[in-house]
């Protein structure tokens, strides 16, 4: 068996880098501070929502009615194959360097899916936006149950 895990380990890892760890959203948040600040923008609002389990059957798994761990399925009696973290966002700022900031969020080694956006022009303050969404980013359900 432990031969086993370590032959399986490196494509554990190789396949897992993507997801981010409960230190990795803290480090986030700096990272969206950062880049925010490197381009001139304001963060009015940044909130982390509840992790929310996405649930599926691998190819060689199947659905056992009788299991009541609830660390590793789903209400429907699936299996957590990751959770979905969502994150709210509010900046302010002008439109380029909003789109550098976005730029430079993307290039983020870790999975960040832009959910939801909205972008409004401030009448009050000419050339500005508000930009108002959702990110969300993945995690393994080891880290999350």
């Amino acid at each position: 068996m432990k031969a086993s895990v370590k032959k399986l380990e490196p494509e554990y890892n190789k396949n897992s880098k993507l997801f981010h760890s409960k230190k990795e959203v803290e480090d986030l948040y700096q990272n969206i501070s950062k880049y925010a600040l490197m381009n001139g923008l304001s963060i009015t609002n940044l909130k982390k929502g509840e992790p929310k389990g996405v649930a599926g059957i691998t190819p060689n798994q199947s659905i056992d009615p009788q299991s009541t761990d609830p660390q590793s399925t789903d209400p429907q009696g699936q299996q957590v194959m990751y959770y979905k973290i969502p994150v709210e966002y509010e900046i302010q700022g002008n439109f380029l360097s909003y789109l550098k900031f976005r730029r430079a969020l993307s290039k983020s080694p870790k999975v960040i899916n832009f959910d939801k956006e909205e972008i409004n022009v401030q009448k009050e303050i000419q050339g500005q936006i508000l930009s108002k969404g959702t990110i969300s980013i993945v995690g393994l359900p080891d880290e999350y149950n």
